[in-house]
């Protein structure tokens, strides 16, 4: 799924233990299992998903960042076997695909802030994101300080038309660093544009992160939105003319010159969503469908080469879970573990350079369980009365753009899904990555927010089945910090009314990493969680009626809110 902070971290002792090595290097995994080419079997089997999984996240993929050769090479894998398996297409034209008009936007020639003829340049002092073409300008307008984030903050009215800098404070005794974008501008959604006050607490990676040129749909200008830069204290200094630490909350600064602006370029593969049918078996009911999704990308490939384990030793005391943990120095008791860890994978074998993100478990695992649901469910006798949809989403790692293009542009009428189940990072949530994991751990969210019905037959799957899960469902509590139930593709489904549930096995230290590998999966439990998310199709598929909503429906154009 998409992180709303950045791929990499690394502080000044990482640098001396995660050195950058020169060159593209490849990913640290052991040998690829053979491609599937007709050997799987119509049980839902871990050496079956291992097979697929190796194949799927092998470096000859790229990463599949969407838009490049390698997503088109993955995507074409995935609909090779949707046919061996004897689904239908059902994308555009009769063909297995539907094409998502992405574009990649990067930052516009000359970008920057002029504040008291003092120049500040992008990437060195600040780094704008992209907010899309509705971006507000920043030139002519006045900075206020907002003050610190959970504090006590300036107003909307207060905000309207200037360019509001806030500060944040730290977070596990470390400096703040990315921060969460969508929340920050939905709480300055007035302002012309939004400066954060964290870029010193950035590591060099993070950097070279966000540099990275990102996607979006093209289409028209879009909504009006803030602009939104990270800045360091010496930029945030001049926009107030203090230290904020020195300022209250609605001090106003200086005004400033400059753009920040970004600009589109085509991709230079297509952007693919993968979509198929299995057929119902009754006449009656086969018009309506159970959508079962997965997205078929991942980020490509890394700015940096480096050293794979001593990143993985680093993140696995650092970042429990990875991308959504913010480290700083390591105590010297960390110092310790770390060092210990990677001396004693040094004594195996030397250093691997590493440089393509695989997406393993984010979202390879998704991806495969769903050949594995299709291959199981096309293959039994007792076909499900209602069709399943199977929906691999391309553009995911981007925001959601695959998913938001097939909802608004659905290739099967969009009334005829009767829910939605989404199947993203289900192959971890061991004790190995979580205190509270095991093989009983996985996380439900969303499941009873449109529709009772469908979190009860979840559960009631789950136990009539004996798959043995125990559910966390705190995630997917409102208000959550971590925001799951709008960062993943069920939340496009679930904003035209169609019932959801999402199921994931959780974060982990390889979340978002270059070692978020099929090495590192646990594919007994990747079996039996792609067993329950087949179970619960068939068991939607199945019922005599529509599944029931009976909470209310969001606005399709409104800010998700957890």
């Amino acid at each position: 799924m998409p992180v709303p902070r950045v791929t990499f971290r690394v502080g000044a002792f990482a640098t001396a233990v995660l050195v950058p090595l020169l060159g593209c290097g490849p990913s640290a995994g052991t040998s690829p299992a053979p491609s599937p080419s007709g050997g799987t079997s119509p049980e839902i089997s871990a050496a079956d998903l291992r097979t697929r999984l190796y194949a799927y996240a092998d470096d000859s993929m790229q990463g599949r960042r969407s838009g490049t050769p390698g997503n088109v090479k993955a995507t074409d894998l995935i609909a090779a076997e949707a046919r061996r398996l004897g689904l239908e297409p059902a994308g555009e034209k009769g063909t297995w695909f539907q094409t998502v008009p992405i574009v990649t936007r990067t930052l516009e020639p000359g970008a920057g802030l002029t504040v008291d003829g003092a120049s500040f340049t992008a990437w060195d002092d600040i780094i704008p994101r992209d907010q899309g073409k509705g971006a507000r300008p920043v030139d002519g307008t006045q900075a206020i300080y907002a003050g610190t984030w959970d504090g006590e903050m300036i107003s909307l009215d207060q905000a309207r038309g200037k360019l509001v800098v806030v500060t944040f404070p730290p977070v596990d005794g470390a400096p703040a660093g990315a921060v969460n974008r969508a929340q920050t501008t939905e709480r300055f959604n007035t302002a012309a544009g939004i400066v954060v006050a964290t870029l010193d607490g950035l590591g060099p990676s993070d950097r070279l992160g966000l540099q990275e040129a990102g996607g979006k749909l093209a289409s028209g200008k879009g909504p009006e939105t803030p602009a939104f830069m990270y800045a360091t204290a010496r930029v945030v200094e001049a926009l107030l003319g203090a230290p904020p630490v020195t300022l209250r909350s609605g001090a106003a600064g200086k005004t400033v010159s400059g753009k920040v602006g970004f600009v589109d370029s085509p991709v230079p593969s297509p952007a693919r969503n993968v979509v198929a049918i299995l057929r119902g078996g009754d006449p009656a009911l086969r018009g309506q469908m159970v959508a079962v999704g997965a997205h078929n990308d991942h980020d490509g490939i890394s700015p940096e080469t480096l050293d794979h384990d001593s990143l993985r030793a680093f993140n696995r005391v650092m970042r429990p879970e990875g991308a959504n943990s913010t480290p700083g120095e390591p105590t010297a008791e960390q110092h310790t573990r770390i060092r210990v860890a990677l001396d004693s994978l040094r004594r195996e074998r030397p250093a691997r350079p590493d440089s393509v993100l695989n997406g393993a478990d984010d979202d390879g695992s998704g991806s495969v369980g769903l050949l594995e649901i299709a291959e199981h469910l096309a293959k039994s006798p007792d076909r499900p009365a209602r069709s399943v949809l199977f929906v691999w989403h391309t553009a995911e790692e981007m925001g959601l753009l695959g998913a938001d293009w097939f909802t608004r542009n659905p290739t099967v009428p969009r009334d005829s899904i009767v829910a939605q189940l989404n199947v993203d990072m289900i192959g971890r949530g061991g004790r190995d990555d979580r205190p509270d994991g095991g093989p009983a751990y996985l996380q439900i969210i969303g499941s009873r927010r449109l529709a009772t019905e469908l979190g009860d037959l979840v559960d009631r799957v789950n136990a009539e089945g004996r798959h043995g899960f125990e559910f966390d469902y705190q995630y997917d509590a409102d208000g959550h910090p971590d925001n799951y139930y709008c960062r993943s593709d069920h939340y496009m489904y679930a904003r035209f009314g169609i019932p959801i549930a999402f199921f994931t096995t959780g974060s982990h230290p390889d979340y978002h990493q270059l070692t978020d590998e099929a090495q590192y999966i646990d594919y007994d439990k990747l079996a039996r969680v792609t067993r329950l998310i087949g179970g619960v199709a068939s068991a939607v598929a199945g019922l005599d009626h529509r599944i029931v909503v009976d909470k209310p429906k969001p606005d399709p154009e409104g800010v998700c809110k957890q």
